[in-house]
């Protein structure tokens, strides 16, 4: 195990009806006028933006509204968030969404004290305790940042999209309702697992070897996806499914199911440039494309390392040969990610051979050559995992 620092300093509200509770547990915090930040019309159409102002009329916490967040967030949005407040001297940034909302939240909450352009911030890494702190009613299970250290933004102008970590934007509270994942479309909610799965694979496949407490409950969180994705998009209302999706989400990628590893991160890297290019890409579909391409790249490294998650995650019966066991578990997971309704090749999502070219100086820009943990990559191998996705 290799030495960690790890930090949670989250608040969960998790339950029938949480989203009820904003204006009290804000209130109880010291907040006075928030920033209220969310997507496109849906949250305004079922309700839910009315239930929370009421929430925070009721407890006396003032607010300004600032919608429009698009999937794949842009970062002109977020400076837009920053200005108002400035301007209003907002004192929290409280996020109703996914992933998407809850970055550009995290931006916001980052710039507002900032003198400079927040994409500093995600130019420079460098880190900052002056942060607004954050709240989250989460509507979309699947990127985990409502209660992750990390944000993932996207620069139209620039065509780059980058990712920035600081502890100090964990949100401080998260409200949970499993109830307001219930009519998520089909396609969303498969991507949001995807994006979950991903997220685990991320951390079991990288240079360090075993580390049982942590690939433990990497392995059971694997499981779980994959018992019960079938279920909630076949039973869309199904409270118990959906809750243990949404917990499931938020230990994805909170940061446990990582302590003591490296990590690898690099299919990742591979797919924000895709989301990039084309910011319709929705990121889970996008990684249910890149995964298997990269594990067929990457697997001679440690192909036993692949047969134990092929056994303990599918279930598949050990041939005695590493290298076809892990095969075999490779061939699971596209199979599992097609039967979700992800796509499988880059050509479903628009990209071409001539574009690989193109995604490369951005690649390497973002994520510096050689990258990745379990296998070192330079751009050549970025093309060719490219080329094997085609």
């Amino acid at each position: 195990m290799e030495n960690f620092e790890f930090v949670s300093p989250t608040h969960f509200v998790f339950g029938r009806g949480a989203e009820s509770k904003v204006g009290t547990e804000l209130a109880h915090r010291g907040a006075q006028k928030v920033l209220l930040h969310y997507g496109g019309q849906s949250a305004i159409k079922s309700g839910l933006i009315d239930r929370i102002k009421a929430s925070l009329d009721a407890a006396g916490v003032g607010y300004v509204e600032l919608g429009g967040v698009r999937p794949n967030p842009e970062i002109g949005l977020a400076r837009e968030g920053v200005a108002l407040c400035k301007e209003h001297n907002l004192d929290w940034v409280l996020a109703v969404g996914g992933g998407s909302v809850i970055d550009s939240a995290k931006a916001v909450a980052v710039g507002a004290h900032y003198d400079g352009d927040i994409w500093d911030f995600f130019e420079t890494k460098q880190q900052t305790e002056d942060v607004l702190p954050i709240a989250v009613v989460l509507t979309i299970p699947a990127a985990g940042s409502e209660a992750s250290k990390n944000a993932v933004l996207n620069n139209d102008e620039l065509q780059r999209k980058s990712g920035y970590g600081n502890n100090a934007q964990r949100p401080k509270l998260a409200f949970m309702n499993p109830e307001l994942t219930f009519t998520l479309p089909p396609y969303q909610t498969a991507a949001g697992l995807t994006d979950m799965f991903a997220h685990l694979l991320e951390r079991f496949f990288d240079d360090v070897g075993a580390v049982p407490v942590t690939d433990n409950l990497n392995l059971s969180l694997m499981r779980t996806i994959r018992v019960e994705a079938p279920c909630v998009l076949a039973e869309p209302e199904n409270y118990d499914a959906r809750a243990n999706i949404m917990w499931a989400g938020m230990l994805c990628h909170q940061g446990l199911a990582g302590v003591g590893r490296h990590e690898d991160w690099a299919t990742h890297g591979l797919e924000h440039e895709l989301s990039a290019f084309k910011p319709e890409i929705t990121h889970g579909a996008g990684l249910a494309v890149m995964f298997p391409a990269w594990m067929e790249y990457v697997y001679p490294e440690n192909p036993a390392r692949f047969a134990q998650y092929g056994r303990e995650v599918f279930g598949l019966v050990t041939t005695g040969d590493p290298d076809a066991d892990a095969l075999n578990a490779i061939d699971e997971t596209r199979a599992f990610f097609a039967s979700l309704g992800m796509p499988t090749t880059l050509e479903e999502l628009g990209i071409h051979e001539e574009d690989i070219e193109k995604l490369l100086p951005t690649l390497k820009a973002n994520k510096g050559e050689p990258f990745g943990s379990f296998k070192k990559l330079t751009m050549e191998d970025a093309a060719e995992i490219y080329r094997l996705a085609l």
